[in-house]
């Protein structure tokens, strides 16, 4: 696969928000020994600082949130609920700590690896979650804290395809449990509302 334009650093050093609204549409590229997989972003959430009570951030820096703290442009990976691992990209000036939940994507090339890293899943859902999306990309802690900027890195975010303003859903961040108002409703995540659009010359 030829390698597109890479994002660089600089678009991810701004704030959380207006990043996780443009990753929409950019692709997202994963190599390991198996192959090449990619697919489109379609879903993102923004957490964003110490402030955000459902932020990791809220406890302050520990050893679990020390990557959110460094440099845009690096992926925050962490595990939860004792069986997933959740990638992030982290945002904003070093020292502050935000960063953007990548929540889903749409496959466009590894199909036949991603089938097998989703063995028994149709593949209507093999990506349409972010615990989903880190299986079928073979995305763990091994990877928490590389630079998505650099091929070299074996993930990175290319340029994709532009989505159309009217063609993003824009809604409050959903799984937060008992988060506190007004940080529950805070429209702060982004998603491809209609794929109909992507068929079309």
């Amino acid at each position: 696969m030829q390698i597109n334009s890479i994002i660089p650093a600089p678009f991810y050093n701004r704030d959380v928000v207006q990043v996780a609204r443009e990753l929409i549409g950019k692709r997202l590229v994963r190599r390991s020994d198996a192959g090449l997989i990619s697919g489109i972003i379609s879903e993102t959430e923004a957490y964003n600082g110490s402030q955000d009570l459902a932020c990791h951030a809220r406890a302050g820096r520990t050893a679990r949130t020390a990557t959110m703290y460094g440099p845009a442009g690096h992926a925050y990976i962490y595990f939860t609920y004792g069986m997933h691992w959740l990638l992030n990209v982290v945002t904003g000036e070093e020292g502050y700590p935000a960063a953007v939940l990548i929540r889903a994507i749409l496959p466009q090339e590894g199909l036949d690896l991603i089938s097998k890293n989703r063995t028994g899943v149709g593949r209507e859902h093999w990506t349409d979650g972010p615990a989903k999306l880190t299986r079928a990309l073979l995305i763990g802690k091994e990877l928490n804290g590389i630079n998505l900027t650099n091929s070299d890195s074996n993930l990175w975010i290319e340029a994709g395809v532009p989505i159309p303003q009217d063609n993003i859903y824009v809604s409050s961040r959903i799984g937060l449990g008992k988060t506190p108002e007004p940080w529950l409703s805070m429209p702060w995540r982004f998603r491809i509302s209609d794929l109909a659009f992507m068929d079309k010359p």
